[in-house]
C-alpha cells in the first residue's frame, strides 16, 4: 500500500466520511486543503445508473464552463481551402490535411488537446481512427468537433468547453477548474455541469439516474456530495 503523504493525510482530517456534503461547503474544504506545488486540477466523479453497453443509455455531451478550466488548450484543425484560413483566423494551433497523416500515424505527433474537422475532412480523419479513438481525439458531431463552423468550435474550446462522457464503469470523470480559482467560480462551473448532464438524462433509463457525486483536487481525497 502506496504511503499517505502529510499533505493527504492533513486533507483527510478535514472530511467526514459519513457526510453527504452540499457542493459549495465541500469545495470550501478542498480550498482549506494544504496546497500541492502546483495549482491542482478540482475533479468531478458522477456514477450514473445507466448501461452504457446500451446505444440508447448513452451519456455524452459538451457543455462551455463560465470561467473555463483554467488549462489553454491546443487545437488541431483539419480542414482546406476558406476554411483552413478561418481556422487560422480564429486561432487555431495546427491547421491541415492529407500532409498531417504520416506525421501523426509515423512520428507520434500528439502536441495537441483537441482535434476539429470540416465534414469534408472525415475522409481523411478516418484513416486515424486507430490511433485518435483511443487517446478521445477523434472528432465527433455530438461534441461539435465535427462542423463547418470552424470559428465557433475553436472559440468555444478556448474559452473553457468541456466534453462529458461515460467510461465503461458508467462513471463521468472530468476536471472543473483549478484550486486558485476560489469556491464561488467553481461552485458556478460545477452546476453547469450537474445541470448538463441532468438534462442529457437518457429516456430509456430506468430508476434512480445519479447515483453518487464525488469531488476531489488532483492530489486529494475525494468528498461525496448530496446532488439533489
Amino acid at each position: 500500500m502506496k504511503k499517505m503523504t502529510k499533505n493527504y493525510a492533513a486533507s483527510v482530517k478535514l472530511i467526514d466520511k459519513e457526510k453527504l456534503y452540499d457542493a459549495k461547503e465541500a469545495l470550501e474544504i478542498i480550498e482549506k486543503m494544504p496546497k500541492a506545488k502546483f495549482d491542482e486540477t478540482v475533479e468531478l466523479h458522477v456514477k450514473l445508473g445507466v448501461d452504457s453497453k446500451h446505444a440508447d443509455q448513452q451519456v455524452r455531451g459538451t457543455v462551455v464552463l463560465p470561467h473555463g478550466t483554467g488549462k489553454t488548450l491546443k487545437v488541431l484543425v483539419f480542414a482546406k481551402g476558406t476554411k483552413a484560413e478561418e481556422a487560422e483566423k480564429a486561432g487555431a494551433d495546427f491547421v491541415g490535411g492529407e500532409e498531417l497523416v504520416p506525421k501523426i500515424q509515423n512520428e507520434n505527433w500528439f502536441d495537441y488537446d483537441v482535434v476539429v474537422a470540416t465534414p469534408d475532412m472525415m475522409g481523411v480523419v478516418g484513416r486515424l481512427g486507430k490511433v485518435l479513438g483511443p487517446k478521445g481525439l477523434m472528432p465527433n458531431p455530438k461534441s461539435g468537433t465535427v462542423t463547418m463552423d470552424v470559428t465557433k468550435a475553436i472559440k468555444d474550446i478556448k474559452s473553457g468547453k468541456v466534453e462529458y462522457r461515460l467510461d465503461k464503469t458508467n462513471i463521468i470523470h472530468l476536471g472543473f477548474g483549478k484550486v486558485s480559482f476560489g469556491t464561488e467560480k467553481l461552485a458556478e462551473n460545477y452546476d453547469t455541469i450537474m445541470n448538463a448532464i441532468i438534462k442529457a438524462k437518457p429516456a430509456a433509463a430506468k430508476g434512480q439516474y445519479i447515483k453518487s457525486v464525488s469531488i476531489s483536487k488532483t492530489m486529494g481525497p475525494g468528498l461525496y456530495i448530496n446532488q439533489k
